[in-house]
């Protein structure tokens, strides 16, 4: 723990140079001291990085209104402060500090700003379209493993996706609450098996700062086709992970990072009706996916979103 200098603490500051040592001194009689080496960080970096910059007293204040609309614009609909740290690619930097699948595991990815939990059960082979969807029928067949390969007895899978529209039910007036929205649980075997619809690729929201700065960066805005899960079960730590389902070209071009090859899922595309699944609409394809977790703690992430529906910006 840094001590507290008392010849800063008297300064008067006259100088740029003096600022930084001063601001840090401030901060030195915290008790707790992993509040303490991330916040004297974050001045350190944040003071070096306008010293780099060198903003005008005009672009401090267009920066700090950039701020400001970031918390104006996140409700209980549409949360623009995920979506900011998506965009810049530091969630998923968060994301790859904090897992990098380096014990056999099956690699994360990002939230991202459209979870809100809480959605509905889904048994094996049931579907998670709740309206008349539109687009090609899609199974999601797959495992939930030990990283011994042995499966995982009452596994938690949440899924989401957006429509192949390309939007979230609750940016969408003309989805059911809870479209594309549900919740598994393994058996013996660590099986699960759903209904849904192929996904799209969409662009993220642009109608707020996070749209301008891409804008300004002359960036495509636009996410490849994916479907999110939280995969979790006692005694192992929770994988939030998305399933990719797209070109190269477009994973690549991922607006917020989020794709890996790890976790790229191969659909198979069939013409005759499943002979289990004789309901299901052809022609539909299939996905098959093993999840494998690692020992640990479960932990859940909050969400960003509530659900309620959004019908002024359904831009998604």
């Amino acid at each position: 723990m840094a001590v507290k200098d008392l010849t800063l603490s008297n300064l008067i500051l006259s100088t740029e140079d003096e600022v930084t040592p001063k601001v840090l001194n401030a901060m030195a009689d915290t008790d707790d001291a992993r509040i303490h080496e991330i916040t004297t960080a974050l001045v350190r970096h944040v003071h070096a990085f306008i010293r780099e910059v060198r903003p005008t007293e005009t672009e401090f204040e267009q920066g700090l209104d950039w701020i400001t609309r970031l918390g104006q614009l996140t409700n209980e609909s549409h949360n623009e402060t995920v979506l900011a740290a998506d965009v810049l690619g530091i969630s998923t930097l968060i994301d790859l500090i904090n897992n990098d699948g380096m014990q056999g595991e099956t690699m994360s990815a990002l939230l991202g700003p459209f979870y809100r939990g809480e959605s509905p059960p889904c048994g094996f082979g049931q579907s998670i379209a709740r309206s008349d969807t539109d687009g090609e029928s899609l199974l999601l067949i797959g495992r939930v493993l030990d990283t011994n390969g042995a499966p995982i007895s009452g596994a938690r899978l949440d899924i989401w996706q957006a429509s192949p529209v390309g939007l979230y039910e609750n940016q969408d007036p003309e989805q059911a609450d809870f479209n594309l929205r549900g919740v598994q649980t393994t058996g013996p075997d660590g099986r699960y098996l759903l209904c849904s619809v192929v996904p799209s690729g969409y662009p993220v929201p642009t109608f707020g700062p996070a749209g301008d700065l891409l804008n300004a960066q002359k960036r495509r805005p636009f996410r490849p086709a994916h479907v999110h899960f939280i995969v979790s079960a006692p005694a192992h730590k929770t994988l939030i992970t998305q399933i990719f389902m797209d070109t190269d070209e477009n994973m690549s071009d991922d607006v917020v990072f989020g794709a890996k090859s790890q976790i790229c899922g191969k659909l198979e595309h069939h013409t005759d009706h499943h002979p289990d699944f004789p309901d299901v609409r052809t022609p539909y394809a299939t996905c098959t996916y093993d999840f494998v977790l690692k020992p640990g703690e479960p932990t859940f992430p909050t969400p960003p979103i509530s659900g309620k529906k959004d019908k002024e910006n359904t831009n998604g």
